[in-house]
């Protein structure tokens, strides 16, 4: 048998069953009572051959594959059926159900038909005489016939022990150690027999379940059965999945406001309303299949009515043998109406449960089409509000900066202006973006503060070098043009950005200062660094302090040396009095304190050489150079024309600033 098995492994299992239950069987009852069990079955004796009909009943053509197919199919469109998922709107649920449900039946009665089916094949084939059984259904049978056997005889033993009992509740006591006896006997062999009838009957149920598949139109629908056990039940109740329920709809995003939700849900809508197509689709096919495997049937059962009709109009016979012969025709027409019936009924069902069900997945499509169309509205409506809004606000913008550029004749107010339009309306578009796109507001507040802890950590320079922004354009602030000192640096303002400072180099003497060529680029956060004051001139005014510095002689007049020097210094002045003293105005309206008009001042103090004159007068910063060289001339000429003051000075004059930088 090893040998076999080893040469055959297709049937291994098979045989290996067969092997299992004659073993059981020599073991529980031995070898006579194997020869007795396990034998061939007797064939059965001839049957006497009954008349034949003058008009027999032609076989139906009927397919196995297709039924097969047709069940495939059923079982594909149930899969996909049931695991299609809903739009996301509660009242889908209520399709989904009808879908699910429906969807069980159309499997059921597929099944039903198909073994129906598979039934009248099998008589067909038991007419014909073809014999296509299966070595599973032959071996099945025998376990069968073999159970069968066993209950038999479980039954005679009872009955027999029961009337042992009888006899010994009447024998004389001689007798009844005698009946004793053959009453413990016959109870052994029925406890024998009745293990016998556990150990069939558990091998049948392995063999059932595990065991080969069996061949045939029987065989594939037995195996498509167990792939779906929680429609067929195929499976112990212990074993049935739990029921499919139906998924939860998820909330409807699009009731949240949000554009990013309102599309997302609109996503989802169209991604059902393909789903729900492509399933109307397979409905359809299934409903296809379905009746062409009714077509070949219900021709059949036309051709029955039509042959029971003809034989009804016939005359009665008189003769006896005649009303023999209409009599099986009768029977063999109603034989065979009962098993296209059995066919016929369960899968004219199926084909109306599939219209309902194509029925349930058109208003299933109309409801989301529906709400989708909705969805697309809002969706609509809030993209042409966002759009309307942004075009507002940049209206509003260039508005903005036409009246800045057309009232705003100073530039540095102008550019403060337009800096704010900036933050304005980059402000309004955020704000505008937010409302439109975003609906869970609880949830990116809570974004929002850790996004903002992780900027403010990981961004300080720039978030400093942000808010010393606001500082340098305010009141007080720099603008373009100006000189300005800082970090040991001067040059003059070239631009202001929103974290940097860009200026050009500035270098020489604190009375002469020229360009390098070099651009410095300096951090708008180096204002709130200690120990790096800035410097600048105060708004509005460019005009810084120089002097002019001799040495008095020891025996030199000092007050005629004070006021030839300060005549001097005041006639270089006098060209650009007003422009300074205009630049003093503005100083009166932009501060609150008092401030003297600027105009030459000598003073006297006395130093380390000796006594010191100096003549402090301002000059315009942009001037400073040429108003030095003009100042330098007139105080040597002076100096070298008037006697009285050449000896009342001592060394060479000195032109310097008062504040370095």
């Amino acid at each position: 048998m090893q040998e076999t098995i080893k040469d055959h492994p297709a049937a291994h299992f098979g045989r290996a069953s067969k092997w299992i239950v004659g073993f059981i069987t020599t073991f529980l009852v031995g070898a006579a009572f194997l020869r007795a069990q396990s034998s061939t079955p007797p064939q059965p004796s001839p049957q006497p051959t009954s008349q034949p009909s003058p008009n027999p009943l032609p076989p139906v053509q009927l397919d196995s594959a297709a039924a097969l197919h047709h069940l495939n199919q059923v079982i594909n469109w149930y899969r996909h059926s049931t695991t299609n998922q809903s739009g996301g709107q509660p009242s889908e649920a209520i399709y989904q159900d009808n879908t699910q449900s429906l969807g069980a039946q159309v499997v059921r009665l597929a099944f039903q038909s198909a073994k129906a089916e598979a039934t009248l094949i099998a008589a067909q084939q038991k007419v014909s005489g073809v014999n296509q059984s299966s070595p599973e259904t032959t071996q099945q049978q025998n376990l069968a016939q073999m159970e069968a056997k066993t209950s038999a005889q479980i039954d005679q033993l009872q009955s027999q022990i029961e009337g042992l009992k009888a006899q010994i509740a009447k024998a004389p006591a001689a007798r009844r150690g005698n009946l004793a006896s053959q009453l413990d006997a016959l109870q052994g062999q029925l406890e024998l027999q009745k293990a016998l009838l556990d150990a069939v009957q558990k091998m049948a149920a392995f063999v059932e379940t595990n065991g080969e598949i069996a061949g045939g139109l029987e065989g594939g629908i037995n195996q498509l059965a167990r792939s779906v056990p929680e429609v067929s039940g195929s499976v112990p109740n212990a074993q049935k999945p739990a029921a499919a329920t139906s998924t939860p709809a998820k909330p409807a995003l699009a009731s949240a406001g949000g554009l990013i939700s309102q599309a997302i849900t609109l996503y989802d809508y169209m991604s059902a309303e393909h789903q729900i197509d492509g399933l109307v689709k397979e409905t359809s096919d299934t409903r296809n299949v379905a009746d062409g495997v009714r077509t070949p049937l219900r021709d059949a059962m036309r051709a029955t009515i039509q042959q029971s009709q003809k034989l009804a109009s016939q005359p009665p016979a008189s003769d006896p043998q005649q009303l023999q012969v209409e009599r099986q025709s009768f029977h063999e027409l109603t034989e065979r109406f009962k098993q296209l019936s059995n066919v016929l009924l369960p899968l004219s069902q199926e084909i109306v449960v599939l219209d309902d069900s194509k029925t349930n997945l058109d208003e299933w499509r109309s409801s989301i089409a529906r709400e989708s169309k909705h969805v697309l509205r809002s969706v609509l409506v809030r993209v042409f509000g966002i759009v309307l809004a942004l075009g507002v606000i940049l209206v509003l913008s260039e508005i903005w900066r036409r009246i800045t550029f057309r009232y705003v004749s100073e530039p540095r107010r102008r550019r403060q202006f337009l800096v704010m339009r900036r933050v304005v309306i980059g402000f309004l578009f955020v704000v505008v973006l937010t409302l439109g796109f975003v609906s869970e507001f609880s949830s990116l507040a809570t974004f929002a503060g850790f996004i903002t802890a992780g900027i403010a950590v990981g961004l300080q320079a720039v978030l400093l070098s942000v808010a010393a922004y606001f500082f340098i354009i305010g009141r007080y602030g720099i603008r373009v043009g100006d000189r300005i000192s800082v970090a040991g640096i001067t040059g003059d303002v070239v631009d202001i950005g929103l974290v940097r400072l860009y200026l050009m180099e500035l270098a020489g003497t604190g009375l002469d200062f020229y360009p390098t060529g070099r651009i410095v680029v300096i951090s708008n956060a180096v204002l709130f660094q200690t120990g790096t004051p800035l410097f600048k001139q105060i708004p509005g005014t460019e005009y810084a302090w120089h002097e002019v510095v001799v040495m008095i002689a020891p025996d030199g007049n000092h007050k005629a040396a004070q006021e030839k020097l300060v005549a001097a210094v005041n006639a270089v002045y006098a060209p650009y009095r007003d422009e300074i003293e205009r630049q003093h105005a503005n100083i009166e309206r932009r501060v609150d304190i008092q401030v003297d008009t600027p105009r030459p001042e000598a003073r006297l103090q006395f130093a380390d050489a000796g006594l010191e004159l100096l003549v402090r007068y301002p000059v315009e910063i942009r001037k400073a150079p040429d108003i030095d060289e003009e100042m330098t001339r007139r105080v040597l000429e002076l100096i070298e024309t008037d006697a009285a003051l050449k000896a009342a000075v001592a060394g060479t004059p000195r032109i310097r600033s008062t504040v370095k930088g």
